[in-house]
């Protein structure tokens, strides 16, 4: 590692080989060359390891952790923070890309305000059809966590930056790691989602920058797991996650968090849910989601949220019904 890096990006990877360059060159493209990169291989089968060791060889920035056996991206994440001796530290998923002034912009930022860590937008990036991918625009619920800049904030005077659960969209203080307790899930999905929550409840203040600092890929071939959430054991994952991620607002007394958390996942999760429920050959799937449904619609009530059928998308009780979720 060099002597001189601020930051360690922590770059897990199962079977990416075909999407690993494009991440390994957005570290190269970084304005801010002061850092060190940590390439977890989860054990894949295919060339994502010897991509990685080649990247090393090329570049004393990078060093590569091999798996055995396969862990999943909570593991992969765990073992390379148990090595970052860097003040700060980032991550960043093999398929996804950096663009070249994040570590650069949120550095900066936590150099100037102290806190704790700091979070920015980001985008989806899809197939284009013609064999490249093309950057979306920044989701309503990603503009309003992060934009416009704030510095210096506790999670319950900035409520909306709970839509922000991501693990890539963020630097923090590598001490803030260590004397949080801080790791990830491990052997589950939607594993960084309970992970952002516990960052905002323990953080004693973090920023938010309106800047893309992330293009999140969606692969074209369908194996990204966000694309599979009409597997029941994905959809379980994916439900014990934004609960658990609930429970720890509330538990840790951040009531207005809380409740935008509910808001946000009534607007932005359950609609996207009932679709796929909706014409799902399993009634254990749509019994899950209508029970989450309801449960979001109880804690609303009980928090006073002003929310009605009005406040959902527009499909989004009529897919519930047609669901027979509600």
């Amino acid at each position: 590692m060099s002597s001189r890096a601020l930051v360690t990006v922590i770059v897990p990877g199962f079977d990416v080989a075909p999407w690993a360059g494009d991440a390994l060159a957005s570290l190269r493209r970084q304005t801010l060359a002061e850092w060190t990169a940590v390439l977890v291989d989860d054990a894949s089968a295919d060339g994502t390891g010897a991509l990685f060791e080649a990247a090393a060889a090329d570049d004393d920035r990078f060093r590569v952790l091999r798996h055995a056996r396969r862990g999943g991206l909570g593991a992969a994440r765990n073992a390379a923070l148990a090595t970052v001796e860097t003040p700060f530290v980032a991550f960043l998923d093999a398929d996804d890309v950096l663009q070249p002034g994040a570590l650069a912009r949120m550095v900066g930022v936590l150099d100037e305000t102290g806190s704790d860590f700091v979070a920015g937008a980001y985008v989806r990036l899809r197939p284009d059809g013609a064999g490249g991918y093309a950057p979306g625009a920044v989701q309503p619920w990603v503009a309003a966590a992060t934009s416009p800049e704030r510095r210096g904030v506790t999670i319950e005077e900035h409520p909306e930056a709970a839509a922000n659960i991501v693990a890539w969209s963020k630097v923090s203080r590598t001490a803030f790691w260590e004397h949080s307790g801080l790791r990830f899930p491990e052997g589950r999905l939607y594993e960084d989602q309970v992970v952002a929550q516990l960052m905002f409840a323990r953080a004693r203040r973090f920023d938010v920058v309106p800047d893309v600092v992330a293009h999140w890929r969606e692969r074209s071939d369908g194996s990204s797991i966000t694309q599979h959430e009409e597997r029941l054991d994905v959809l379980r994952d994916c439900l014990d996650a934004m609960a658990e991620g609930l429970r720890v607002l509330e538990g840790t007394d951040h009531p207005l968090a809380a409740r935008a958390r509910v808001g946000q996942l009534l607007r932005m999760d359950v609609p996207r849910l009932a679709r796929i429920a909706a014409s799902h050959p399993e009634d254990a799937y749509r019994r899950a989601v209508g029970a989450f449904a309801r449960d979001l619609w109880d804690r609303a009530d009980v928090a006073r949220l002003p929310l009605s059928a009005d406040a959902l998308p527009a499909d989004a009780l009529p897919l519930l019904a047609a669901a027979r979720l509600w």
